[in-house]
């Protein structure tokens, strides 16, 4: 069995996620590989990781081309660069390429597969307190143009989803169950299995937003049981800012109806019948960013080739690295949730605002970033939280840059 029509088998498949391979990462070569490593220390990838070469080369590569040659005639000579990020894409979600859409960004995707679902008065929407500010805003506006409800599932103990209460929350007026995997504003991982359980079994609709946890740990979404997932390419996958994707099932494309088409999406058939295309890319839309899409497909090959376990193995240990070096820092304290964590922490200062913390920071050569309450509105405001500090490592960075940072840190505060 092979996923789609590109080089990647499914033995090859596992081999990239790690499940026949040792999880040891040669970094040094991953910092070879990275310019920006040698000017920056860099703890943003949950905003925007670093390229490497690699991807940088491709998309320059393509852009020259096309100031050479043409943009038309540079895609029409890259076909099949083009082509392969599909099945790139499909390797690494474990899916097939016809259930893959390239769109330009995470938030588009998302809104793409959630405003195709024909919702109306009376039906629910469950949803997390982790869930990203403009998923919920698209929640909203759609509730208020259809009459379909919001409800959201309260957290367990640990700071997520609550299984069991999602299972009460169930009932035949349920259509959609749509959570963030990675929470914006932390180290949180939502038990997406467990979810995927409770929506195959009830027969739901199931959308997540996976744009913080592909590319820092494998995804399988089999495994998952998503019907539909979103991601975007400039994070942990380290591709080009302005890509992302798609994954919809093959058994539900025919239910979606996109919320607008153009000549990509669908076929005009004559003055008044058109049809829209049968798989994925009835989501997309026909203009793109040529140089970013091959990019993101250099991206992806790029992570699979170091294999995702190895890298979420590499990253969750700088992480927890982390968080035990700034919880010894004085007026310090970390604001991860969650039983399983991930590459995201976070944390504040007392007695100081965090965007001065990041300016001050930022004159030291040292990135992160502010994820404010409006990203994540639900969980701040119950925890009393303006905003917080985020720093997101990666499997480049080092345990000499976690030092470094904490130590710069405590002399800050």
């Amino acid at each position: 069995m092979t996923v789609g029509n590109g080089e990647w088998g499914i033995g090859n498949r596992q081999w990239a996620m790690g499940k026949s391979r040792d999880l040891t990462l040669d970094w040094q070569r991953a910092r070879q590989d990275t310019p920006g490593c040698e000017t920056v220390l860099h703890f943003n990838n949950a905003g925007a990781a670093l390229m490497p070469q690699s991807v940088l080369d491709a998309v320059v590569g393509h852009l020259q081309l096309e100031a050479q040659m043409g943009g038309y005639e540079a895609a029409a000579q890259q076909v099949e660069a083009v082509e392969r990020v599909y099945d790139a894409v499909a390797t690494l979600l474990g899916c097939q390429r016809q259930e893959v859409a390239l769109i330009e960004n995470a938030t588009r995707a998302w809104d793409m597969g959630f405003y195709s679902i024909p919702l109306k008065k009376g039906d629910r929407i469950l949803t997390g307190v982790s869930e990203y500010g403009s998923n919920f805003i698209a929640f909203l506006q759609v509730a208020r143009k259809t009459g379909a409800t919001i409800e959201v599932i309260p957290n367990d103990e640990f700071g997520q989803i609550s299984i069991p209460k999602l299972r009460q929350a169930i009932d035949q007026r349920v259509k959609l169950i749509a959570i963030t995997h990675v929470a914006t504003n932390g180290g949180l991982v939502n038990p997406a299995v467990d979810v995927g359980n409770v929506a195959k079994d009830a027969g739901i609709l199931y959308l997540l937003d996976a744009c913080q946890s592909v590319g820092q740990m494998p995804i399988d979404v089999n495994e998952i049981g998503c019907d539909m997932l979103s991601a975007t390419g400039r994070k942990y996958l380290r591709g080009p800012r302005g890509t992302g994707f798609l994954y919809v099932r093959e058994e539900v494309i025919e239910q979606l109806e996109p919320p607008f088409l153009d000549m990509q999406a669908a076929e005009w058939l004559s003055r008044d019948t058109f049809k829209i295309r049968a798989d994925a890319r009835r989501f997309e839309n026909w203009e793109t960013n040529y140089a970013g899409k091959i990019g993101l497909g250099v991206a992806v090959d790029y992570a699979l080739n170091w294999g995702l376990a190895a890298i979420e193995h590499r990253i969750r240990h700088l992480a927890n690295r982390l968080r035990d070096q700034l919880s010894d820092i004085d007026g310090v304290k970390v604001q991860d949730l969650g039983q399983k964590k991930c590459g995201i922490v976070s944390f504040t200062v007392a007695g100081k605002e965090p965007s001065e913390i990041k300016q001050l920071l930022s004159e030291k050569k040292i990135n992160l970033s502010v994820s404010a309450a409006q990203g994540t509105r639900l969980d701040m405001d119950a925890r009393g939280l303006a905003s917080v500090l985020r720093a997101s490592v990666h499997y480049y960075n080092t345990e000499a840059e976690v030092e470094r940072f904490s130590t710069t840190l405590a002399s800050l505060v």
